[in-house]
Protein backbone atom coordinates (compact mmCIF):
# COMPACT_ATOMS: atom_id res chain seq x y z
CA UNK A 1 0.00 0.00 0.00
CA UNK A 2 1.07 3.47 -0.62
CA UNK A 3 2.50 4.98 2.86
CA UNK A 4 0.38 8.01 2.56
CA UNK A 5 -1.68 9.12 0.05
CA UNK A 6 -3.07 12.30 -0.93
CA UNK A 7 -6.82 12.47 0.69
CA UNK A 8 -8.90 14.65 -1.41
CA UNK A 9 -12.61 15.50 -0.16
CA UNK A 10 -14.83 16.02 -3.27
CA UNK A 11 -17.37 18.17 -2.04
CA UNK A 12 -20.44 20.76 -2.79
CA UNK A 13 -21.79 22.58 -0.40
CA UNK A 14 -24.31 25.19 0.07
CA UNK A 15 -23.97 28.53 2.06
CA UNK A 16 -26.49 26.81 4.89
CA UNK A 17 -24.26 23.27 5.06
CA UNK A 18 -27.06 21.37 2.77
CA UNK A 19 -24.93 19.00 0.55
CA UNK A 20 -28.13 16.57 -0.39
CA UNK A 21 -31.84 16.16 -0.56
CA UNK A 22 -33.23 12.89 -1.11
CA UNK A 23 -30.39 11.28 -2.19
CA UNK A 24 -29.34 13.71 -4.75
CA UNK A 25 -28.07 17.15 -5.28
CA UNK A 26 -30.34 19.72 -4.65
CA UNK A 27 -29.11 21.90 -7.75
CA UNK A 28 -28.09 21.56 -11.18
CA UNK A 29 -24.42 22.87 -12.13
CA UNK A 30 -22.77 21.59 -14.88
CA UNK A 31 -19.62 23.18 -14.75
CA UNK A 32 -19.48 21.28 -10.89
CA UNK A 33 -20.21 17.80 -12.28
CA UNK A 34 -17.60 18.49 -15.67
CA UNK A 35 -15.51 19.73 -12.16
CA UNK A 36 -15.65 16.69 -10.03
CA UNK A 37 -15.19 14.52 -13.31
CA UNK A 38 -11.73 16.06 -13.45
CA UNK A 39 -11.34 15.84 -10.42
CA UNK A 40 -12.10 12.45 -10.18
CA UNK A 41 -10.62 10.93 -13.53
CA UNK A 42 -8.35 8.14 -13.23
CA UNK A 43 -8.54 7.82 -9.05
CA UNK A 44 -10.09 5.52 -6.57
CA UNK A 45 -13.28 7.13 -5.08
CA UNK A 46 -14.17 6.17 -1.67
CA UNK A 47 -18.12 7.06 -0.57
CA UNK A 48 -20.72 5.41 1.27
CA UNK A 49 -23.80 3.30 0.20
CA UNK A 50 -25.96 6.31 -0.09
CA UNK A 51 -24.24 7.87 -2.46
CA UNK A 52 -23.16 5.07 -4.53
CA UNK A 53 -27.02 4.65 -4.94
CA UNK A 54 -27.45 8.37 -5.92
CA UNK A 55 -24.89 7.32 -8.79
CA UNK A 56 -26.13 7.46 -12.17
CA UNK A 57 -24.16 4.20 -12.93
CA UNK A 58 -20.66 3.59 -12.32
CA UNK A 59 -18.97 6.08 -13.64
CA UNK A 60 -15.81 5.14 -16.14
CA UNK A 61 -12.26 5.31 -15.66
CA UNK A 62 -13.04 5.49 -11.71
CA UNK A 63 -12.83 2.83 -8.83
CA UNK A 64 -16.00 3.19 -6.73
CA UNK A 65 -14.87 1.63 -2.68
CA UNK A 66 -18.11 1.98 -0.80
CA UNK A 67 -17.63 1.97 2.77
CA UNK A 68 -20.56 0.60 4.33
CA UNK A 69 -21.94 -1.45 7.88
CA UNK A 70 -23.39 -3.76 6.16
CA UNK A 71 -21.20 -6.75 5.26
CA UNK A 72 -23.93 -8.63 3.05
CA UNK A 73 -24.17 -5.28 0.96
CA UNK A 74 -22.46 -5.82 -2.53
CA UNK A 75 -23.09 -4.42 -5.96
CA UNK A 76 -21.80 -5.03 -9.18
CA UNK A 77 -17.91 -2.78 -9.91
CA UNK A 78 -18.37 -1.92 -6.20
CA UNK A 79 -15.37 -2.54 -3.88
CA UNK A 80 -16.59 -3.16 -0.60
CA UNK A 81 -14.82 -1.78 2.98
CA UNK A 82 -16.13 -1.92 6.45
CA UNK A 83 -13.17 0.76 8.18
CA UNK A 84 -11.83 3.90 6.78
CA UNK A 85 -8.51 1.73 7.50
CA UNK A 86 -9.69 -0.84 4.53
CA UNK A 87 -10.79 1.35 2.45
CA UNK A 88 -7.81 3.11 2.05
CA UNK A 89 -6.20 -0.01 2.20
CA UNK A 90 -8.40 -1.50 -0.88
CA UNK A 91 -7.34 1.79 -2.79
CA UNK A 92 -3.52 1.64 -2.74
CA UNK A 93 -3.07 4.66 -4.31
CA UNK A 94 -0.83 7.80 -4.18
CA UNK A 95 -4.07 9.71 -4.53
CA UNK A 96 -7.60 8.42 -2.88
CA UNK A 97 -10.95 11.22 -3.73
CA UNK A 98 -13.47 10.98 -1.05
CA UNK A 99 -16.77 12.01 -2.65
CA UNK A 100 -19.61 11.74 0.34
CA UNK A 101 -21.79 11.65 1.61
CA UNK A 102 -21.86 13.98 4.98
CA UNK A 103 -20.41 11.05 7.92
CA UNK A 104 -18.20 9.59 5.50
CA UNK A 105 -16.60 13.14 4.73
CA UNK A 106 -16.18 13.35 8.67
CA UNK A 107 -14.66 9.85 8.64
CA UNK A 108 -11.99 11.23 6.40
CA UNK A 109 -11.67 15.60 7.81
CA UNK A 110 -8.95 14.49 10.27
CA UNK A 111 -6.67 12.84 7.30
CA UNK A 112 -7.73 14.93 4.19
CA UNK A 113 -4.71 16.98 2.73
CA UNK A 114 -7.38 18.56 0.42
CA UNK A 115 -10.65 19.43 -0.33
CA UNK A 116 -12.13 20.66 -3.60
CA UNK A 117 -15.28 22.08 -2.41
CA UNK A 118 -17.86 23.33 -4.78
CA UNK A 119 -19.26 26.77 -2.91
CA UNK A 120 -22.76 27.22 -4.00
CA UNK A 121 -24.15 30.52 -3.46
CA UNK A 122 -27.46 29.64 -2.50
CA UNK A 123 -29.36 28.31 0.65
CA UNK A 124 -31.41 25.33 -0.90
CA UNK A 125 -33.62 22.83 1.56
CA UNK A 126 -31.79 19.77 2.16
CA UNK A 127 -31.87 16.93 4.50
CA UNK A 128 -28.57 16.20 4.40
CA UNK A 129 -25.97 18.92 5.88
CA UNK A 130 -22.18 19.01 6.24
CA UNK A 131 -20.57 22.08 8.54
CA UNK A 132 -18.07 24.61 7.31
CA UNK A 133 -14.70 23.59 7.02
CA UNK A 134 -12.72 25.25 9.71
CA UNK A 135 -10.16 28.39 8.77
CA UNK A 136 -8.14 27.30 12.00
CA UNK A 137 -7.43 23.94 9.88
CA UNK A 138 -7.39 24.47 6.68
CA UNK A 139 -5.94 27.48 4.47
CA UNK A 140 -7.91 28.62 1.34
CA UNK A 141 -4.96 28.54 -1.76
CA UNK A 142 -7.67 28.83 -4.40
CA UNK A 143 -10.73 30.77 -5.48
CA UNK A 144 -12.71 30.94 -8.65
CA UNK A 145 -16.41 32.53 -8.73
CA UNK A 146 -19.07 32.19 -11.26
CA UNK A 147 -22.19 34.04 -11.84
CA UNK A 148 -25.09 31.72 -12.48
CA UNK A 149 -28.15 30.75 -11.21
CA UNK A 150 -27.14 29.51 -8.65
CA UNK A 151 -23.86 31.36 -8.45
CA UNK A 152 -21.18 28.90 -7.31
CA UNK A 153 -16.74 29.08 -6.67
CA UNK A 154 -14.83 26.53 -7.02
CA UNK A 155 -12.07 26.61 -3.91
CA UNK A 156 -9.27 24.80 -3.45
CA UNK A 157 -8.50 24.28 0.63
CA UNK A 158 -5.44 23.04 1.86
CA UNK A 159 -4.70 21.82 5.43
CA UNK A 160 -2.58 23.98 7.66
Amino acid sequence: MTAHPEIVLVVARAGNGVIGRKGALPWRIPADLRRFKMLTQGMPMIMGRKTFDSLPGLLPGRRHIVLTRDPEWQEEGAEVAASVEQALVRANAPHVAVIGGAEIYRLFLDRADRVELTEVHADPAGDTRLEAFDPAAWQEVARETHAGDPGFSFVTLKRR
